[in-house]
C-alpha cells in the first residue's frame, strides 16, 4: 500500500510548541535537518519502502480554466499550497500501522537546537482506483 507523507512549513492541526520555521534556524541547523532527511530517505530506499521523495519551492500560484484564453491566476488571500507543503515522501509499506510509525520518525528531524521538530507529518493513503458516487456521497 502506498502513501503519501506531507511536510508542512507550517505547522499542522495544533501548534508544537518551541517550533519556528527554517528561515529562524542557523546555517548548521539546516543543514543538519537536510541531512536527515537525506539518511532518512536513503534508509527507506534501503529497506525498499522509498518510491519518491521530493521537497518543494515555496514559489507558486493557483491557476484554474475561466474560460477560452484567460486563465486566473490568484496570489491570495487564502492559505496555499506553497504557504504550506514544504515537501514529501511516497512510501509503499505493508500497513497503515507502518506507514505511521515512519511518519512519526520523519517527524523527529531535528531543527532549531538539534532538537527533534515534532512536526506534523500529513498522511495520506493513495486510492487503488478512483472513488464511486456512492463513495463520494458518503463523505
Amino acid at each position: 500500500m502506498k502513501y503519501l507523507l506531507l511536510k508542512h512549513y507550517r505547522g499542522g492541526p495544533e501548534p508544537v510548541e518551541g517550533w519556528t520555521t527554517m528561515d529562524r534556524w542557523t546555517p548548521d541547523e539546516v543543514d543538519a535537518h537536510i541531512q536527515f532527511m537525506r539518511d532518512f530517505a536513503a534508509q527507506l530506499e534501503e529497506n525498499g519502502e522509498l518510491v519518491s521523495a521530493d521537497a518543494v519551492s515555496p514559489d507558486g500560484t493557483f491557476v484554474r480554466h475561466a474560460g477560452e484564453g484567460r486563465p486566473p491566476v490568484t496570489d491570495g488571500p487564502f492559505a496555499e499550497s506553497k504557504d504550506l507543503i514544504a515537501g514529501w515522501m511516497i512510501i509503499d509499506v505493508d500497513s497503515w500501522e507502518r506507514a505511521l510509525e515512519r511518519a512519526a520518525q520523519l517527524s523527529a528531524a531535528p531543527g532549531a537546537g538539534g532538537q527533534p521538530i515534532c512536526e506534523w507529518i500529513e498522511v495520506r493513503p493513495f486510492m487503488s482506483e478512483p472513488p464511486s458516487h456512492d463513495e463520494l456521497a458518503a463523505l
